[in-house]
């Protein structure tokens, strides 16, 4: 593998640990192996990106997206893939769908709290007629039931 190839493949040692999450513990993998998987990883990834990248092309956009990639998996006959795939991207989006909202509660909730904070500091006094009506008048509770 020449220079600019290997610029663009996956990282050996990436390669060499995913391989060993498959393997029993004490299986060796050759550098010549982890070398070869490499190059395969890297060929197979170049090959679908290629294809949805022409997808892409052909529909006017720039950007390859996730669907695209499912697309192209489908398309080159590798539909178990792309149904893995499209199952990861779907629980990948609600994923980020929640931890957006999550993250506008958070944020929310704290400017409702400063908010109502701020409120109760600028809030003019209650006027004496309603408070003096509230003692004279307290609220009734229902106690039949």
């Amino acid at each position: 593998m020449d220079q600019e190839e290997q610029d663009r493949a996956l990282p050996i040692a990436n390669v060499g640990r995913i391989m060993k999450q498959i393997l029993p513990p004490s299986a060796k993998i050759s550098k010549e192996g982890k070398q070869l998987m490499q190059e395969c990883v890297t060929e197979f990834i170049s090959f679908v990106t290629g294809e949805a990248s022409d997808k892409c092309h052909k529909e006017n956009r720039k950007t390859v997206n996730g669907d695209d990639i499912c697309w192209a998996l489908s398309s080159l006959g590798f539909d178990n893939y792309s149904e893995a795939i499209a199952r990861y991207l779907h629980k990948y989006r609600i994923a980020e769908r929640e931890e957006k909202m999550n993250h506008n509660k958070k944020y929310e909730g704290s400017a409702t709290k400063t908010l109502n904070q701020t409120q109760l500091i600028h809030a003019p006094p209650p006027s004496l007629s309603r408070v003096t009506d509230m003692v004279e008048n307290p609220p009734t509770t229902n106690q039949s039931g």
